[in-house]
């Protein structure tokens, strides 16, 4: 029986496997901006859910809800970065104001947590981080620029993260969701700024068009997504990068293509900028 500590946990994939978590016997630190919609979700878990209202943006809210987790149930086990921020818009027609927004949840929000948790992870030796990215943390699209740069921004971190705290025996795994059932694409997760520059109708504009027509209608499923997530957990030698969706993985699949390809093409020109006298690799 592991001790979760959840982000973002009131609603969508946070409040699914903060479920999975309490089903499989785990017991669970949900956090959101307001814990009574937390408590109102799961009335029967007194026992195994304690539920604090964090914003992950003030890393005093952060801390105390770590130190009561602590308080609480002696360790924690399993860190899910998962509250986030979504952000449509051009890149050019994004005002400073949505940008820094968007930045400050997804990126330095999961930097506070982590400032709070990972010290007691490391006295225990023990632990696993999830950060939620998105395949948009690997690939982008018009319309998601700002968005996903948040996303190649956590992934980045992760990535030296894993090599960090992987000799101290704490795992660090970036999840890549595809496009799943919640209320991501709602106003109350999703800012979309205004088209204001004509130029970018046919790109950014038709991500607005496409967003609007599919929300809640993505193919994938929030409950097996969470159920996917516990297993991943359990495992003795948990990736780096786990993509969740058959989209998501198709996405990547043609990334790695795309970039595999460019690069064949001009590794000539990559590899004439040394030094002569530095040994061909």
């Amino acid at each position: 029986m592991s001790v979760w500590f959840v982000t973002g946990a009131s609603r969508g994939l946070g409040a699914e496997i903060v479920s999975a978590a309490l089903g499989r016997g785990h017991r669970v630190v949900a956090t959101a901006r307001d814990a009574e919609v937390v408590l109102r979700t799961f009335p029967d878990k007194a026992d195994s859910l304690l539920a604090a209202s964090v914003d992950v943006t003030d890393q005093r809210q952060v801390q105390a809800a770590v130190e009561a987790a602590v308080e609480r149930f002696g360790r924690i086990d399993v860190l899910v970065n998962n509250a986030g921020r979504g952000l449509l818009s051009a890149v050019e027609e994004a005002s400073d104001q949505a940008a820094r927004a968007v930045f400050d949840v997804n990126v330095f929000g999961v930097l506070n947590v982590q400032r709070a948790v990972l010290p007691t992870m490391r006295a225990q030796r023990s632990g696993h981080v999830l950060n939620m990215s998105s395949v948009g943390g690997f690939t982008t699209a018009p319309g998601w620029g700002l968005y996903a740069a948040t996303k190649f921004a956590l992934e980045g971190m992760s990535e030296a993260l894993r090599a960090e705290l992987e000799p101290l025996g704490i795992h660090v795994t970036i999840v890549e969701p595809g496009g799943f059932r919640t209320d991501f694409l709602d106003g109350s997760s999703l800012h979309v700024e205004p088209p204001v520059i004509a130029d970018y109708v046919s790109t950014a504009g038709v991500t607005r068009d496409i967003v609007a027509a599919n929300n809640h209608l993505q193919r994938g499923n929030p409950v097996r997504l969470a159920a996917a997530i516990i297993d991943l957990t359990e495992t003795e030698k948990p990736p780096l990068r786990l993509q969740l969706g058959a989209d998501s993985v198709a996405r990547i699949e043609a990334k790695l293509e795309q970039v595999g390809r460019e690069l064949h093409e001009w590794r000539a020109v990559a590899v004439a900028t040394d030094h002569d006298d530095v040994p061909a690799t």
